[in-house]
């Protein structure tokens, strides 16, 4: 009965060290992401009223992709935080098909794989299709 206790109490203790460095881990990551975020955000005014056309329509838009990337990761850190150490699925699912068309737009080259990251595209919307169908009937 003893012992059980013991390393019960092991264990919470444990657990909150561990929790503790995925908090501060957490916070250090936000920190960048946002230092990161304000580093596209001034790309974008640079780019809107210093340059007169656009050279490569991409490049522009694979830079709007990740800063969306940016920011859906910043709000999976703020939503960890307001759900109490919870990470919500669907937001693991909005990063994976943000990444995924990023992608599409950045490698069309091989039809291919085009063809491949369209399917994933599918995949994680019809999960996230699935996941808000389970979200209803609970």
């Amino acid at each position: 009965m003893i012992k059980d206790q013991k390393e019960q109490r092991i264990h919470v203790k444990l657990s909150l060290i561990f929790q503790y460095a995925l908090n501060t881990a957490l916070v250090l990551l936000g920190i960048v992401l946002c230092f990161l975020l304000g580093k596209e955000i001034i790309y974008f005014i640079r780019y809107a009223f210093l340059t007169t056309a656009i050279h490569n329509h991409y490049q522009f838009l694979e830079r709007i992709l990740v800063f969306f990337l940016y920011f859906e990761l910043t709000a999976l850190i703020v939503k960890y935080f307001k759900e109490l150490y919870h990470f919500p699925m669907r937001y693991f699912l909005y990063i994976g098909i943000t990444a995924l068309i990023r992608l599409i737009v950045v490698y069309h080259d091989s039809p291919m794989n085009t063809f491949i990251f369209s399917s994933s595209v599918l995949v994680l919307v019809i999960s996230f299709y699935m996941l808000n169908l389970a979200k209803e009937k609970h």
